[in-house]
């Protein structure tokens, strides 16, 4: 099932199971869209509403036709639950449901899926589609680093088969820090480039960021606005 396919054709009823059209006119199943129950409450119920930053694409994105929630595969690294909330930013800040999330990231040693050395893999890329509540939820690893960037994540919100917003989510160098002091993290070294010294950073685009279990949870609301 094609990224493209899955825009606009997830079930609008309460089924863990959005159904899609194939390419050769039947139709497919993919993985349990939106987020766990408990995941909503986390986030606040901030009143203000602002178009969200864009940001470059980069030159490591490809649609790898993934939906699903976990992305790692066989990626080492701390446990990290990404939640991202999307809301209409001309709408009163009401959720989007069936938002297409689309994130992709380094792995602990700051390679992408699908370069040199990493032909054919996908890992710590894919897709999920917001719930009810504008929430898509993931599980990957923390990143890694790579030369010249401070830790990120990069991510697409589409609408109505469109692209609503390209941006990048960052993390707190100090928590970076600790968590890229251990294996497998350490053998890479630390990073040589924070948030401060990053060309691209955001600050509003920073993950509010909390310890779960033996990894981390990480939550952002993307405010898009519709063609």
């Amino acid at each position: 099932v094609s990224l493209g396919a899955l825009l606009a054709a997830c079930s609008d009823d309460d089924s863990p199971i959005a159904r899609v059209e194939t390419a050769d006119g039947g139709s497919s199943t993919v993985e349990p869209k939106g987020a766990r129950d408990d995941l909503a409450s986390r986030f606040d119920d901030a009143a203000r509403c602002t178009q969200t930053a864009e940001q470059t694409e980069g030159p490591y994105y490809f649609d790898v036709d993934s939906i699903r929630r976990d992305i790692r595969e066989d990626r080492e690294g701390a446990a990290l639950r990404l939640g991202v909330r999307v809301r209409d930013a001309a709408g009163g800040c009401e959720p989007i449901a069936d938002a297409v999330v689309d994130i992709w990231h380094c792995d602990a040693g700051g390679t992408y899926s699908g370069l040199e050395g990493a032909e054919g893999e996908s890992y710590l890329r894919g897709a999920q589609v917001t719930n009810r509540e504008g929430i898509a939820e993931f599980t990957t690893i923390y990143p890694g680093w790579y030369p010249g960037r401070t830790v990120h994540i990069h991510a697409k919100v589409h609408l109505d088969r469109r692209t609503a917003l390209t941006t990048q989510f960052y993390f707190d160098d100090a928590l970076s820090a600790e968590v890229h002091s251990r294996e497998p993290y350490a053998a890479g070294g630390a990073p040589d480039a924070g948030n401060d010294s990053d060309g691209i950073y955001d600050p509003s685009l920073e993950l509010t960021l909390s310890e779960e279990g033996e990894g981390y949870l990480g939550l952002i609301t993307l405010d898009v606005t519709r063609a």
